[in-house]
């Protein structure tokens, strides 16, 4: 079936936008657990307004937010996989899905962790969520270098280059943590 390029366009701008609106998301609800965890440490008398305040706020960008994006990209995705049923037998195709529906396990689990957190009943650790949080980046990278290579994934030196400086992006955020953490303990 042949889609007429101006709404092809449409759903194509549409997918677009909801995976930006949704990586948006995803990367400030983890932060947002981060600070919440980290709020159970502050004494008591403003913990329960910190608490109660990052409740707040990670139920909002989840429901209002990150949750509309995820909707509006997976079904324009589906539309433009409806009038593009061939790209469902590529491999590059099927293996962005893969790593699709790890993100979607991952937003699944993020509500799971948000309710743990309102309940009082969460076991993470700030740096075990700051570790989490670095998940979506890489799905991210991974999904934008399938749509853009196609079968043609890049295997050359400059690739690897590029995995090792989103390691090491990713490594830099912990250790910055961790001197922020050490820095924070010599205060007290």
């Amino acid at each position: 079936m042949s889609l007429p390029a101006e709404s092809y366009l449409w759903l194509k701008t549409l997918h677009i936008i909801g995976v930006v609106v949704w990586f948006a998301g995803l990367f400030y609800l983890v932060r947002l657990f981060i600070y919440h965890v980290e709020a159970d440490e502050l004494e008591s008398d403003i913990k329960f307004a910190f608490v109660n305040q990052y409740s707040l706020m990670e139920r909002r960008l989840a429901n209002i937010i990150t949750t509309p994006g995820m909707i509006l990209a997976v079904s324009m995705a589906i539309g433009l996989l409806i009038y593009n049923p061939s790209w469902l037998e590529q491999t590059w195709m099927q293996v962005k899905l893969f790593f699709v529906f790890l993100l979607l396990i991952y937003h699944i689990f993020c509500y799971r962790l948000m309710s743990s957190l309102a309940k009082g009943e969460c076991k993470w650790s700030g740096q075990q969520l700051r570790i989490l949080n670095e998940l979506p980046t890489l799905f991210l990278v991974i999904v934008v270098m399938l749509v853009v290579f196609k079968n043609n994934f890049p295997t050359s030196a400059a690739t690897w280059l590029i995995v090792f400086l989103v390691i090491f992006m990713a490594l830099s955020i912990q250790l910055y943590a961790r001197f922020r953490r050490i820095n924070k303990e010599k205060q007290i």
